[in-house]
């Protein structure tokens, strides 16, 4: 499968805007099964461990200026791959963060699956929330600041910021201004990548849910 060198670059009427990989953070054995959410202990599995260096040979040879990742374990060991190939330190930032699922944190996903509330925030994603946890339009905004101060500091550079499947689908509805009830219309898979450009004209999509070869995408 091609690199992320040849994805297609910016307008050329967009110089010096960054280009961004959202990378979701590779599987962990618990991935489709439990709502792991913020709760501690769960770094990648041996699949985990295999896609996260199929990340590393993707990436490799890039000229990549930053490193970001969430504070969860799964994310700070993907991103630790992907970091060492390409010769940065990988940097933890708050806002990559996974959504705070609150009382629903832990419970295994058939479980969840009757729960009339579970249904609700699936169907209505933009204006519901999990009970005591975060709203998927605030996990939106904090994601949309976020990466407008990433691209002012890379400049026409490249970063990575490796994040969740649910944070960055509302990165990229924000990006193509779709509706957070519209998310489930596309997929992003474990250790994929998704590839913005983002200035200060805004940002574009350039690549969605792209698996390096043996990432697991189905």
């Amino acid at each position: 499968m091609s690199g992320p060198g040849d994805i297609a670059p910016p307008d050329e009427g967009a110089v010096g805007s960054a280009v961004i990989h959202l990378v979701r953070h590779a599987a962990h054995d618990h991935v489709g099964r439990v709502l792991t959410g913020r709760a501690p202990g769960f770094g990648l599995g041996e699949a985990g461990r295999v896609q996260a260096g199929h990340l590393a040979d993707w990436f490799s040879g890039l000229p990549v200026a930053a490193v970001e990742t969430s504070p969860r374990e799964r994310a700070r060991e993907t991103a630790q791959a992907i970091a060492a190939a390409v010769g940065v330190e990988p940097e933890t930032v708050a806002e990559a963060d996974e959504i705070d699922f609150g009382a629903w944190t832990l419970k295994p996903f058939e479980a969840l699956d009757p729960d009339p509330e579970w249904r609700r925030w699936n169907e209505h994603r933009a204006a519901g929330c999990p009970p005591g946890g975060e709203s998927m339009a605030a996990a939106k905004a904090r994601i949309t600041v976020h990466l407008a101060r990433f691209a002012a500091r890379l400049g026409g550079r490249t970063g990575v910021l490796v994040s969740h499947a649910d944070v960055i689908k509302a990165a990229v509805a924000e990006v193509l201004g779709l509706s957070l009830d519209r998310i489930h219309r596309f997929e992003i898979a474990p250790a994929s990548v998704t590839t913005i450009a983002a200035g200060s004209w805004g940002a574009k999509l350039l690549a969605l849910n792209v698996t390096p070869a043996g990432g697991g995408a189905p």
